[in-house]
């Protein structure tokens, strides 16, 4: 009996050490089946986040990247980061603000954050493309960055089309649609 739980105890935190957490997300997904089965790489991921209404968050696996990529576009759009808002930013699991209500969302303790962050999203209209800014200096920050679109089964075609194009102006034609495995029967 005693050798039995030590290999239990042994299993339990061999499990517990090689095992990976899911990032949080600022939204719930359910993601629509398909049959292919294409790992997506667990680093260097940019993962486009859109919920049903169209709401459109991102997050960056490597907290180096998100600092960079959100310091890139500060300078963009002329806003400065204290130091302590940076550091806010990276440890953000993801974002979905726009840049200009940055500075105000970040000053929020991180329970607030969560509660509002659904209502926001980056802006992707034709006015204000934001996601194009995102994407760009995530590239430009990271060339080996992989982008994953991860979007609600319930989702406009429209609004995936979007985003889509959005990707395709700033010429990043290379990205993976994240889905769950759909179960095909095998009997005839």
């Amino acid at each position: 009996m005693t050798a039995m739980s030590d290999v239990t105890v042994l299993l339990l935190t061999f499990f517990m050490l090689t095992s990976t957490f899911i990032q949080k997300e600022p939204i719930q997904i359910s993601t629509p089946a398909s049959v292919m089965e294409i790992k997506i790489p667990e680093t260097d991921i940019l993962q486009i986040l859109v919920d049903n209404d169209g709401k459109v968050f991102m997050s960056m696996d490597k907290q180096e990247d998100r600092v960079a990529v959100l310091e890139k576009m500060g300078e963009e759009y002329g806003i400065a980061f204290t130091p302590e808002e940076v550091n806010k930013f990276r440890l953000a699991p993801s974002f979905g603000v726009p840049i200009g209500q940055m500075r105000s969302f970040l000053a929020l303790p991180e329970d607030e954050q969560d509660k509002i962050l659904k209502d926001y999203g980056i802006p992707t209209d034709s006015t204000d493309n934001q996601l194009k800014s995102w994407v760009k200096n995530a590239r430009l920050q990271n060339r080996d960055l992989r982008i994953a679109i991860k979007a609600d089964q319930a989702t406009p075609y429209p609004i995936i089309n979007t985003i889509m194009t959005s990707l395709q102006d700033i010429r990043e034609n290379r990205y993976n649609l994240i889905t769950t495995l759909k179960v095909v029967s095998t009997d005839n």
